[in-house]
């Protein structure tokens, strides 16, 4: 068996795995429809009690006059530029080169919309003011993602976002935050989430990430914005008959985890550090914004592998789900914290970071 396989099997395995929420998706609805309280009324085709109520419910969170419950991220990110295309009469939209409508998304912004992405900073740093300050005039729309997952879920200075908000206003752009995990920094920024949406004039927020339900959106903006994300929604085939299968787990783990998320914030806070505590190891930022950060090791993938399915066996503390093959022949992967990693007792976690600096430490000395 691959050094890969064999470390998904004995993650998936492991008795206390560093990681977000449990994905047992069966338990998942099952404890969220625990919670409706005899409440049987579904939504049809986008009206209806249950998904009219958690719009409103978002709205107000995000401090936006209006919001609407898509199926995806990728449907409600495409739209939100493409209605701000529109308005402005120009397909220029523009936003970070590792930006998810540019990575993982298959092209389906040039594709489905025609929409012309300008690609701001380099792929390693955060978009500034200045990288904003030198857009051209007929650009539509600048989609800021906080965090920025793929360099570790960087922030940027709350005065720097605002400087930006200040002057794309100023230029007539339009600002759309990615706001996957924007719930996830606001213990860092200690703003509430209506706070830093008033900086912007369109949100999409996530509900499987952070907050752990199934899947599905939210979209926030104007009133005006948000009749005609509908409309988009439809074209897109997002509006299937009958949605609450996403949205009672995502209003259910909203109410449970938003109370959580300063504590997951303290344990990335206290897991990077107990990560840059061993030899050939950093993590990205080296001390977190969010509940998230990337562990990069400077060692082959396939060392670091046998390394983690050994402290795995040993400890049942499981590391990382997949390792990715990094630069020079080190390699990373991501860590999100959620439930799980206040279960892990601070014993076994000791005896596990004790181990993975004994097997780093042999590993270097064997190279040399």
């Amino acid at each position: 068996m691959s050094d890969t396989k064999t470390l998904l099997q004995a993650f998936n395995e492991s008795v206390y795995p560093v990681g977000g929420h449990s994905r047992r998706n069966a338990e998942v609805l099952l404890e969220a429809f625990r919670d409706i309280d005899g409440e049987t009324a579904s939504d049809m085709y986008g009206s209806g009690e249950v998904i009219e109520r958690f719009q409103t419910d978002l709205a107000e969170v995000l401090g936006m006059p209006s919001a609407v419950f898509f199926p995806s991220g990728t449907m409600a990110q495409q739209i939100a530029l493409r209605i701000w295309s529109d308005r402005r009469g120009s397909a220029k939209v523009a936003y970070h080169p590792l930006c998810h409508l540019e990575i993982h998304e298959q092209n389906g912004l040039r594709e489905l919309h025609r929409l012309e992405p300008i690609l701001l900073a380099d792929k390693d740093r955060l978009i500034t003011l200045s990288d904003v300050e030198a857009l051209t005039d007929d650009v539509a729309c600048l989609l800021l993602e906080l965090p920025q997952r793929e360099i570790g879920g960087q922030l940027l200075d709350y005065a720097e976002l605002e400087a930006i908000s200040a002057h794309c206003r100023e230029r007539g752009i339009k600002l759309h935050l990615d706001g996957a995990r924007l719930f996830e920094i606001l213990p860092y920024y200690r703003k509430t989430a209506a706070e830093i949406c008033a900086l912007f004039d369109s949100v999409y927020v996530s509900f499987y990430k952070g907050i752990g339900g199934i899947a599905g959106a939210i979209l926030a903006g104007s009133e005006e914005m948000t009749a005609e994300s509908k409309i988009w929604k439809r074209r897109h085939g997002g509006d299937l008959i009958s949605l609450y299968p996403y949205i009672i787990p995502a209003a259910h783990y909203f109410r449970e985890r938003m109370p959580k998320m300063a504590g997951y914030y303290r344990d990335a806070v206290e897991l990077a550090a107990m990560y840059n505590d061993c030899p050939a190891v950093a993590t990205l930022p080296a001390v977190p914004v969010s509940n998230m950060f990337h562990v990069h090791i400077d060692l082959p993938k396939e060392t670091a592998e046998r390394i983690f399915v050994g402290i795995c066996e040993r400890t049942g503390v499981g590391f990382a789900h997949i390792v990715n093959a990094g630069p020079e022949g080190g390699c990373r992967y991501e860590v999100s914290l959620g439930d799980r990693y206040g279960e892990i007792p601070k014993a076994k976690l000791s005896e596990a970071f004790q181990l993975l600096k004994e097997g780093i430490g042999e590993a270097i000395a064997a190279r040399q």
